[in-house]
């Protein structure tokens, strides 16, 4: 997977939207009400950064599955987000799963008036 794959990943889940808030070569991408979006993924150019466990002790299972091209995320790590590269040994399909999971997991943490229809799939 490349990062315009992922690009268009993410796109493709109800209600998604991407921003640029820190002016990044790539974007991120939200969930929810424009003033309340929350971020699901962090795109960059070769790894995308998801919450991979509502937990640090269920984010750290991509740790130790893939320690060449799984890391804890800078400032958020603390809170079950990792940063998995986009071309390494992670399998597409586990890639697509973990983005489909941080979503999962951001959506369900938003007030369910921001919860767009759909999100279950």
């Amino acid at each position: 997977m490349d990062v315009t794959q992922a690009h268009e990943l993410c796109a493709t889940f109800p209600g998604a939207w991407p921003d640029n808030p820190w002016d990044h070569e790539h974007p991120v991408f939200k969930v929810g009400p424009p003033e309340r979006g929350k971020i699901f993924a962090f795109l960059a150019s070769d790894s995308i950064g998801v919450k991979a466990g509502a937990t640090r002790e269920v984010a750290d299972e991509w740790l130790e599955r893939y320690p060449d091209d799984a890391r804890v995320m800078a400032y958020i790590g603390r809170s079950g987000w990792n940063d998995l590269a986009l071309a390494g040994s992670i399998p597409d399909d586990e890639l697509v799963e973990a983005v489909e999971e941080s979503y999962r997991l951001v959506v369900s943490r938003l007030p369910r008036k921001d919860r767009p229809a759909g999100w279950e799939r």
